[in-house]
């Protein structure tokens, strides 16, 4: 695979993850989203900001980029390379193909947290992140779900939820996916770098300001 090809998934991917969707929603409205809230683009402070409707799209749209880059964009930046039929990405070792899909999903993860239209400044990357291994691993990430369900019915908080997710989405994939040392060293990268973004909800956590999940919703006229 020349390093062209390798380089235009990254870039591909990373431009996919970096759509601002909570921002471009918020702005639809005539709001600035980091300005309101939490200052987060991501869909949980869309969810408090602009409502259900809107979160729930956010929501969805940062997961799919995260999808979109591991299960279609790989594939198709890789395939434009190549000369023959036989040279097609469907065709190819699984191992390869999963390098492809590791370096696109971490791109766009990457590209959601510092996306260059904000000035690098960008989301927490959970949602994309569930879409990369919604893609990628499955299983992990049901196990991954489920934590974070339970956390969050139990403290109502959506940054605990989150932060034990990312704790157990590694723990899974290591656990389920032992021989697939790649995948398992990409998750706990990205799950260390949801961890890091959610410093400032540590914080909040420790002080006891934290916004709980059903408590008075930020307005936005």
């Amino acid at each position: 695979m020349p390093i062209s090809c390798y380089i235009s998934v990254a870039v591909g991917a990373y431009l996919l993850g970096s759509i601002p969707f909570g921002f471009l929603a918020a702005k639809a409205r005539g709001i600035d989203i980091r300005n309101v809230g939490s200052g987060n683009i991501g869909a949980t402070n869309a969810l408090r900001v602009l409502g259900k409707p809107a979160g729930v799209f956010v929501l969805l749209m940062d997961a799919a980029k995260g999808y979109a880059a591991c299960a279609l964009l790989a594939g198709l930046i890789y395939n434009f390379f190549v000369p023959s039929w036989s040279a097609l990405f469907e065709n190819q070792p699984v191992e390869f193909q999963m390098r492809c899909k590791v370096l696109a999903g971490v791109c766009a993860v990457l590209g959601h947290n510092y996306t260059c239209w904000l000035k690098f400044k960008g989301g927490k990357g959970i949602a994309t992140s569930a879409g990369v291994f919604l893609a990628l691993a499955p299983w992990p990430l049901l196990i991954a779900l489920v934590v974070f369900i339970l956390a969050v019915a139990l403290t109502r908080y959506i940054s605990l939820g989150s932060i034990a997710a990312a704790v157990a989405l590694p723990a899974a994939v290591w656990l389920l996916t032992p021989h697939n040392l790649l995948l398992g060293i990409m998750t706990t990268a990205l799950g260390a770098l949801a961890i890091y973004k959610h410093k400032s909800n540590i914080q909040r956590l420790r002080a006891g300001t934290e916004h709980k999940l059903g408590s008075k919703p930020v307005t936005a006229k």
